[in-house]
């Protein structure tokens, strides 16, 4: 494979719902781009997209797949995304790489629920937008519907490059209202056939070419006022306008393929070397003290790792985009994230399953390599003059779906924490926790079948059973009012006996709070909880009744409690504790006992001081359509939602609000079975507030049952 320049290299993603046809798509592109001799078929299982197992058992993608093809002296890189909502970090990693998005539309269904999602998502990623109508040899094909519901949800600037003239079985002709001609597709591929419109053709294509233009020419005010003063531009002034217009986003041009018959491939691949933005045309990637990477081959190397996978026969493969300088083979570089050095022992271009070694990429362009030390996805990897430049990370959507995993086998508990340590590395929306708290391993994802997929990996290809049970709520539990208490431990059997005496006084802790006045405070130690809330401690002692050696033993007898709180043995936060009396014995007192006495006194006190459990609250944004609003509202009220705000969003109403986490299980499962898969949410952690009474006493019945049970 030749060294390709920046200029020479075009990035693009492949997005849109399921069972559109990208991974089609794809194929037809590796057929002409020489990747491959001999095109599959997604129902033969043979393509070189959608080649790990899970994939050929499900038949749709559930990875994205890097790929590549050489057209017409530009190298594309191809980055072929799975199309379900569950599985959106691969489309939101990709995105993050690719400088084009092409989202591909089944022209039986139009726009359907999985382009809604990806589209915000390419919103969010500012990146430009090419529409693909794919399937118009199909009988139930419709493109004036999909270009009416296009304009719909996308607004005006959806522009048609090419329209069908005979959308449907037997499909194999487009108008090109950029070259005003016609072009005719030979059956299965070929070199298609470029003629003059139909006469029964030119008015719609008159029509249709005078709006390419306007549209075009608003992007630049020199073809502003030339179209102004002439009432046309030629064609290549034009493609200067689309170009200006797509990467800014203020154009969404609109072509037209039937993928599986290689009908209008090659002409697409046209479109995205003449017309789709080059790496430098695009926002610089920016490092984390703001220096710009500029695509420039002179400048020092540097590049973004952005998906990490384990193939059976190379191991850990690297996919990297260079943002700066060139990877040769042979050279050592240093990962900016950990500082290790790193040898780029191989540097490949990939797709799917093939791969072929080259000697040198160049800024811009999309590679891998192999059996790197210490390199995970997010990381950057530079030379030796830059080794300090870390680019910005991809920011991840929140996980959705949370339950916890158990080895059916408890021998088996080891081996399935390192399986999901793995799987963890090549998808960094698969969250997994060994809470200490809750003494379970939760994993969280995008959905459940993003949960599902990955029992499938550890059952299948890893031979261990496992189970998904509900997750427990991490509770806190907290004070609201003042008590006192003391305890007195006593122990004498024999030898040495054990004493310790403590009085203490606990007040809910807030912040600004001011000391109380009752005892007089000698010293305060504030400590940050790991699980979040502080507890203050207060020295009040007087006239030496407990030594001050003492005072650390209470110390840690009250920590240990509440790592284990009195209601439901779940962290307690937000208490200060005044310790100011006690007594002690000249021979039997000692750490433990104070330990115990501390211990037992605050958990006393804390009884009486009208202690509440704390649950905690996510801030959940809901996009639904408006014609689902009234059901999703229902629902979320029934879930104890706090709804703080509603805004429109296109032809969607985001809903915002305050929900527990206790009643978010299975809520991606239950919105999608009320919209028919049509919403989408996400949800981020905001805060920890008191329970309702009623939740509390259910609570802490189940809390003493559970209690009983053990004993």
């Amino acid at each position: 494979m030749k060294v390709y320049q920046t200029s020479e290299i075009r990035n693009i993603a492949l997005i849109g719902g399921a069972y559109c046809g990208k991974t089609t798509l794809s194929e037809a592109m590796l057929f002409h781009g020489g990747v491959i001799n001999r095109r599959g078929s997604v129902e033969d299982k043979n393509t070189v997209s959608d080649y790990r197992e899970i994939e050929l058992e499900r038949g749709n993608s559930i990875y994205s797949t890097v790929l590549y093809a050489e057209h017409a002296g530009v190298k594309i890189n191809i980055i072929d995304c799975p199309g379900l909502d569950d599985f959106i970090g691969e489309v939101v990693t990709s995105l993050r790489v690719a400088d084009t998005a092409l989202m591909v539309l089944n022209a039986q269904s139009g726009v359907d629920v999985g382009a809604e999602i990806q589209w915000r998502w390419v919103k969010k990623a500012n990146k430009p937008v090419v529409f693909v109508v794919n399937q118009l040899d199909h009988d139930k094909a419709n493109f004036d519907e999909t270009l009416r519901q296009l304009k719909h949800n996308f607004g005006n600037n959806v522009t048609v490059i090419q329209y069908p003239i005979n959308a449907g079985v037997g499909f194999d002709s487009v108008i090109d209202v950029l070259k005003m001609k016609m072009i005719q597709f030979p059956a299965n591929g070929g070199k298609a056939v470029v003629s003059d419109i139909p006469a029964n053709e030119k008015d719609k294509a008159e029509e249709l070419h005078n709006i390419l233009i306007e549209n075009a020419a608003e992007n630049d005010e020199a073809l502003m006022e030339k179209f102004f003063e002439e009432g046309t531009l030629s064609e290549e002034e034009v493609k200067q306008g689309l170009r200006m217009g797509i990467r800014d986003s203020s154009v969404f041009p609109v072509m037209c393929i039937a993928a599986k018959t290689d009908q209008g491939v090659t002409t697409l691949m046209d479109f995205i070397k003449d017309i789709c933005p080059v790496p430098h045309e695009m926002p610089y990637e920016k490092t984390k003290d703001g220096k710009e990477l500029k695509y420039d081959s002179k400048e020092a190397p540097s590049a973004f790792v952005f998906k990490t996978t384990t193939e059976q026969h190379l191991g850990e493969v690297s996919f990297m985009k260079i943002y700066n300088g060139e990877f040769t083979e042979a050279m050592d570089a240093v990962n900016a994230v950990n500082s290790s050095k790193e040898r780029i022992s191989q540097l490949l271009s990939i797709a799917g399953k093939n791969r072929e070694k080259i000697e040198k990429a160049c800024a811009g362009d999309i590679v891998a390599s192999i059996k790197l030390k210490n390199v995970s996805s997010q990381h950057t990897l530079n030379s030796t003059k830059n080794a300090n430049d870390i680019i910005l990370p991809t920011v991840l959507p929140e996980p959705k779906f949370r339950t916890a995993i158990k080895a059916k086998n408890s021998s088996d508990d080891e081996k399935l924490g390192a399986i999901l340590a793995e799987l963890r590395k090549s998808d960094l929306t698969l969250l997994v926790e060994q809470s200490k708290e809750l003494k379970q391993t939760i994993v969280s994802g995008q959905g459940e079948q993003h949960l599902n997929i990955n029992r499938w990996i550890i059952e299948k290809l890893n031979k261990i059973e496992v189970d998904f049970i509900s997750p427990k709520i991490p509770y806190r539990e907290t004070i609201t009012k003042s008590a006192e208490a003391m305890y007195r431990h006593k122990k004498q059997s024999g030898g040495a006996g054990q004493f310790g005496e403590v009085h203490m006084l606990i007040e809910p802790y807030y912040d600004g709070m001011p000391n109380q006045t009752k005892y007089p405070i000698r010293g305060t130690d504030t400590h940050e909880l790991a699980w979040g809330g502080k507890l203050v401690f207060n020295n009040c002692i007087v006239g030496g009744a407990i030594d001050a050696r003492f005072m650390p033993a209470i110390l840690k007898g009250i920590m240990e409690k509440m790592e284990e709180g009195p209601l439901t043995g779940s962290y307690a936060r937000d208490i200060c504790v005044n310790i100011y009396d006690g007594k002690m014995h000249p021979v039997d007192s000692n750490e433990m006992a104070f330990k115990l006495a501390g211990r037992n006194a605050f958990r006393e006190a804390f009884k009486n001081a009208g202690a509440r459990i704390l649950e905690p609250i996510y801030d959940v944004e809901v996009f639904v359509p408006s014609e689902n609003m009234g059901s999703v509202m229902t629902d979320l009220q029934g879930r104890r939602a706090v709804v703080m705000g509603m805004d429109s969003e296109g032809n969607y109403q985001k809903i915002r609000a305050k929900v527990p986490l206790a009643e978010m299980n299975k809520y991606s499962t239950s919105l999608s079975s009320l919209t028919s898969g049509r919403a989408s949410y996400g949800m981020k952690f905001s805060d920890y507030q008191q329970v309702p009474a009623e939740v509390q006493s259910a609570l802490l019945k189940a809390y003493e049952e559970s209690q009983t049970e053990e004993d």
